[in-house]
C-alpha cells in the first residue's frame, strides 16, 4: 500500500511499514529524526497524492485534556485549540479510504467524535502508560498483541507502570524536547498498526474487530 504517516518525525510508523514491503512517507514540518522517506512541510498540501492510508499524529499540544484548562486562563489560547480541531477535521475528511488519528483523550472527543478505540502501550509488550485514542475510519481497531502487567504499585495501591512515579505521575523531566520524546509512537503500538493495517488481509481484519 501507498502510506502517508502524517506528523511524523521519529519514523517508527513510517519505518515498520517499509519493513513490511509498503510505500510509505513520513510528513511533518520538522525534518525526520532517523533517516527515510519524509516530505518537510504541511501535511495538508499532499493528502491528495493518492494514499491507500493515513495514520496522522496531530500535535497534541493544544488538543490533550491534561492541558485544556489553560484556556480558560491564557489569552489566544482557545483559538490555538480551534485551529488544532480544524487540522484534524481537514485530516479525517482526506480524500484518503482508510484514515488512522492518534491522540489524547481531549478535544478531538469534545468536539468532533468520540474516539473509536482507547489503547494502552501495555497492550503491545511496552511496561509504560498512555491513555491514547484512535479516531478510524475504514479500519478495525487495533488488536493487543502483548499484554504486559504493572511492575510495581503506586502509594495508594493503584497499579504504576515504568514512566510513572511512585506517586502515579509522569517521571519525565521537563525539558525542551519534552514534547517531542512524549509524541513519539511506541515501537510496540507502531508494529501492531503496520502488521494489522497493512496486512493483506485487511477484510478479514475488519470482520473480526469492528
Amino acid at each position: 500500500m501507498k502510506v502517508l504517516v502524517a506528523c511524523e518525525t521519529s519514523g517508527r510508523v513510517r519505518d515498520e511499514f517499509i519493513r513490511l514491503g509498503h510505500d510509505a512517507v513520513s510528513c511533518d514540518l520538522e525534518p525526520t529524526e532517523s533517516p527515510g522517506p519524509h516530505l518537510q512541510g504541511d501535511v495538508l498540501a499532499h493528502l491528495d497524492r493518492g494514499w491507500d492510508l493515513m495514520v496522522a499524529h496531530p500535535p497534541c499540544t493544544y488538543l490533550a485534556l491534561s492541558g485544556l484548562h489553560w484556556n480558560y486562563r491564557v489569552e489566544g489560547r482557545r483559538a490555538k485549540t480551534d485551529a488544532a480541531i480544524e487540522f484534524v477535521r481537514a485530516l479525517l475528511a482526506a480524500p484518503i479510504e482508510r484514515i488512522a488519528i492518534e491522540n489524547p483523550v481531549g478535544a478531538i472527543s469534545a468536539k468532533l467524535r468520540r474516539a473509536d478505540q482507547l489503547i494502552q502501550p501495555w497492550q503491545f509488550g511496552e511496561p509504560e502508560s498512555k491513555l491514547t485514542g484512535l479516531w478510524l475510519v475504514n479500519l478495525p481497531h487495533l488488536a493487543p498483541t502483548d499484554v504486559l502487567a504493572p511492575e510495581a504499585f503506586q502509594d495508594n495501591g493503584q497499579p504504576r507502570w515504568r514512566n510513572q512515579t511512585a506517586s502515579g505521575q509522569n517521571r519525565l523531566a521537563p525539558s525542551p524536547d519534552r514534547w517531542k520524546i512524549r509524541s513519539r509512537t511506541y515501537a510496540g503500538i507502531a508494529r501492531a498498526m503496520a502488521e494489522q493495517w497493512g496486512c493483506e488481509r485487511l477484510a478479514t481484519y475488519a470482520q473480526r474487530f469492528l
